[in-house]
């Protein structure tokens, strides 16, 4: 029989989001140092940190994540200065955009320095890096001492923490700390650009829009472009809640309505992501669960509550979850991309 690892303790530190506790961050910064796993707050979502630098350290992030080898992380710096302890033949125009958007959530895929082990970046011989904007994350990394390896705090493929109920939710055993600083403010993941080509490519929407980002690098490629993600959240099952999801790319709230009507007709626990429009138009239906993310057309509320609103409705125990696309642009981009991914049927 094999040796299972006794779970940890794991200790769920409430700390101001504006103004940190240093001792505290010394605290965490040491856990980093030690080898050890911390989750923490950023803009974006919730990120779980480790040593970047340290193979075994950077490891143990896939282990408590069972996260997939292949799926390369982001190394988050405290500062744009620290750039060379990770990329090397940084381009002019990341440094453009790094001085422009650092700190803040833009992801720049670089060349790597060979310090940055390989269980970092799935192998390849890039890295994804980034500072992040948020008071906490930022102090972390400067108590750590070194750039801290963080994808998002919750379980490989699932639905992107966004407050620190949702990383103990997926991870509590697994890691030794958590710094609560409340919810994070774009519920989103950063918007990743790999400069490492002509032209430059961006590889995931996120929350930096892409209206924002062509403004200063000009027209940029949109997708991939390569066999091998050289982004984490490129796989196509991604972001997904425990219920079936079903997203109505095209289609208004009448083609919404009529989907939550035959799912409830089936007998179906029946849930509804979406808008105040949304809400409305399923109003009439006896027993519909739904998560309201604001006003139609406010994207941004409609980002910051989307992966909240899927882990809402899975501890309801709903079964079927319909949500309508947002809009076509701006922050929309990032949550149609999300959707996308998480969903088990796209009505095109």
């Amino acid at each position: 029989m094999g040796h299972e690892e006794p779970p940890l303790e794991t200790r769920v530190i409430p700390i101001d989001p504006e103004a940190p506790d240093a001792g505290v961050l010394a605290e965490a910064g040491a856990i980093i140092r030690a080898g050890g796993l911390v989750a923490f707050p950023t803009e974006t979502v919730y990120g779980l940190g480790a040593n970047a630098l340290d193979d075994a350290s950077v490891r143990r992030i896939f282990a408590a994540k069972e996260r997939a080898l292949d799926d390369p992380l982001i190394v988050h710096l405290a500062t744009a200065a620290d750039l060379g302890r990770v990329a090397a033949d940084v381009p002019a125009l990341a440094r453009e955009l790094a001085a422009t958007f650092w700190p803040g959530p833009l992801t720049l895929v670089l060349r790597k320095r060979p310090e940055v082990p390989a269980s970092a970046t799935a192998g390849l011989d890039t890295v994804a890096v980034r500072v992040p904007a948020h008071p906490v994350a930022l102090g972390l990394i400067a108590a750590a001492g070194v750039p801290v390896a963080a994808p998002s705090a919750n379980r490989f493929t699932r639905t992107s923490a966004t407050t620190a109920a949702h990383v103990l939710e997926d991870l509590g055993g697994r890691i030794e700390m958590v710094l609560d600083g409340g919810p994070a403010a774009f519920g989103v993941e950063s918007s990743v650009v790999d400069v490492t080509g002509e032209p430059p490519r961006l590889l995931r929407p996120g929350a930096l829009t892409l209206e924002a980002l062509e403004r200063v690098a000009g027209p940029l490629a949109l997708g991939p472009g390569k066999e091998r993600p050289a982004s984490p959240g490129m796989m196509e099952r991604h972001y997904a809640p425990r219920a079936r999801l079903v997203y109505i790319r095209e289609g208004g709230v009448e083609t919404l309505r009529a989907r939550v009507a035959d799912a409830v007709a089936l007998g179906l626990r029946t849930g509804v992501i979406g808008t105040d429009l949304d809400a409305a138009a399923v109003a009439g239906i006896e027993g519909v669960h739904v998560a309201m993310l604001g006003v139609e057309g406010d994207h941004a509320s409609f980002a910051a509550g989307l992966f909240a609103g899927m882990r809402k409705l899975d501890a309801d125990g709903v079964e079927l979850v319909v949500v309508r696309r947002p809009g076509t642009s701006g922050l929309a981009r990032a949550v149609d991309d999300r959707l996308r991914r998480a969903a088990a049927e796209v009505v095109e």
